[in-house]
């Protein structure tokens, strides 16, 4: 089984992570599932949060990791089918993967997108050439479209911290207002940690609001798919353009920047585009308080007084910290999970 997006999971699954989570978080759960066992982590791109969180967790469970970064640690590698190699790549995704899960149980893959191909890169051709290839489980730490790790940290968050509390259990799913907001950003960045948190918030049934400048909006099926599952799990998603009203009244504030799809390929082009939208598009004191004591959520890393500023990010309402810490409770839950 693998954990790429998270739609390839129910509801009940996905909430039977974040309560998995949740026990080890608390020091409920002492197992060591990967006892004995290596989990490979292959690197594309930097990171800070994902490879520290997935390194310690891997150990906490009581395996190994083992990280690869392709040209860098390891051969600069060719996903592509039928591609005759005579360029820059010296190993094929065919053979690198095949060979790696001789030595490991699992697979962790980050990959960016590089913004220069939107139909190519919509279809996440790395991380699925390294599901075709793999007969053990592929666990995507990023990719160009989805973050599910990320979203699924998002999630346990906002639970702690809007969940009620019920008899027998720390805290029980509620539904939330949330709102999904772009900010500005001096340059294009990918869609996956927007996909992942709108389509996580859609399928644990919360009222999630997209707002965005024109020119920004996310994948038409995407879209369709979020509308699907907010329907399907008793939520609602609604969009807008007006980066003042879209605060009113909401509990949670997640802020992301992402480049227009229709911008792939020209930088320039986006960044002339987004050039006036700097000073409305921030997440400031001015808009929180149109909120219901809403809290703020950023992915990390953040650009102080760029995406957020210094007031909001430092405030007792900001759980970019919690946030951060849940990527390791989560990560291990799913990995206890797959890894058997």
């Amino acid at each position: 089984m693998n954990y790429l997006n998270t739609s390839d999971f129910c509801r009940a699954e996905l909430e039977a992570f974040i309560a998995k989570a949740i026990d080890i978080k608390s020091g409920k759960s002492v197992e060591k599932p990967l006892a004995g066992k290596s989990v490979a982590l292959v690197f594309f791109n930097p990171s800070l949060r994902t490879r520290a969180s997935m390194q310690v967790g891997i150990y906490e469970l009581g395996g190994n990791a083992v990280i690869l970064e392709p040209g860098g640690t390891s051969w600069t590698l060719e996903h592509r089918e039928g591609v005759v190699m005579d360029g820059n790549k010296t190993e094929h995704l065919a053979e690198f993967v095949r060979v790696l899960e001789r030595y490991v149980s699992a697979i962790g893959v980050r990959t960016f997108a590089e913004l220069k191909d939107w139909e190519t890169e919509r279809t996440d051709p790395i991380l699925n050439a390294f599901a075709k290839y793999a007969s053990v489980p592929i666990i995507n730490l990023e990719s160009a479209m989805h973050h599910p790790c990320q979203s699924m940290a998002d999630m346990m968050t906002i639970l702690e911290h809007l969940g009620r509390n019920t008899t027998g259990r720390e805290c029980a799913p509620t539904k939330a207002k949330v709102l999904l907001t772009w900010a500005w950003h001096p340059k294009p960045l990918p869609m996956a940690v927007p996909n992942s948190f709108a389509l996580a918030a859609a399928q644990f049934g919360h009222d999630l609001t997209i707002a965005h400048p024109q020119g920004y909006e996310l994948d038409d099926e995407l879209i369709a798919e979020i509308k699907q599952q907010a329907s399907a799990n008793g939520g609602s998603v609604a969009f807008t353009n007006d980066v003042e009203t879209a605060y009113d009244g909401v509990e949670v504030v997640y802020a992301k920047s992402w480049g227009g799809k229709q911008f792939y390929g020209n930088n320039d082009a986006d960044i002339a585009h987004r050039a006036n939208l700097r000073d409305e598009w921030i997440v400031d004191e001015a808009k929180m308080a149109r909120t219901a004591d809403g809290i703020f959520m950023h992915c990390l890393p953040v650009r102080r007084n760029v995406i957020v500023t210094d007031g909001v990010i430092d405030s007792p309402n900001s759980v970019v910290i919690d946030e951060a810490e849940n990527r390791l409770h989560t990560q291990k839950a799913i990995l206890t999970e797959l890894v058997r």
